[in-house]
């Protein structure tokens, strides 16, 4: 995780507390609200495990120490007054203490949300070229290489449909998805304009 640095943050306006929204990284689902004091917030950072302040006990409290549902830290985004926080985190459970996913009854979402972050970071290599990278080196081997993977992706995708075998369907089309990706990257096309097209069509 990268260095996190916060602006003054205006603790004043709740007599040393700031309110803390916390959202699941994955999902962008909210999770919960806390509220913490500059310890708390200097905890949270130290070791990367979401810790509030609480007002009935008057401490500090790690969320998860009791119930091993730890929310671990990804990133820190203040507000435009620099009196709220949001929190990304990822969790390693529910995060309710009633043991549902959010506080606010939200339903954990799909696992949908990582193919984003999966395009994002097709796109992050395709700029970085970290070495190494089997996508780097796809990007490296130039526009007729990356086309005539996902043709072979499809093909193969193709064959395991037609063998009726679950397993080799699921991996073939997790190579294709990839591929493709990499290949809508190439071409500077974003993940979002595919997204768009789709829901045109549907609302035809």
């Amino acid at each position: 995780m990268d260095k996190i640095n916060l602006p003054e943050l205006n603790f004043e306006k709740l007599n040393g507390l700031i309110p803390a929204i916390v959202v699941d990284k994955s999902s962008d689902k909210v999770l919960m609200l806390g509220f913490m004091n500059k310890t708390a917030l200097e905890k949270t950072i130290e070791t990367k495990l979401v810790t509030f302040f609480s007002r009935t006990r008057n401490e500090l409290w790690t969320k998860g120490e009791s119930s091993g549902d730890f929310l671990h830290l990804i990133e820190i985004k203040p507000d435009c007054d620099n009196d709220t926080l949001l929190i990304y985190a990822v969790p390693d459970g529910n995060t309710c203490h009633t043991g549902k996913y959010s506080c606010f009854g939200i339903e954990k979402d799909s696992q949908l949300h990582f193919l984003n972050e999966l395009f994002d970071l097709i796109k992050k290599r395709k700029i970085e070229q970290p070495e190494n990278s089997y996508t780097t080196s796809l990007f490296n081997s130039g526009t007729n290489r990356i086309i005539q993977k996902v043709g072979e992706e499809a093909i193969e995708t193709v064959i395991a449909a037609k063998n009726r075998d679950k397993n080799e369907i699921i991996n073939e089309t997790s190579d294709l998805i990839y591929h493709l990706f990499v290949m809508l990257a190439e071409q500077d096309i974003d993940f979002e304009e595919i997204v768009k097209n789709l829901k045109k069509r549907h609302n035809k």
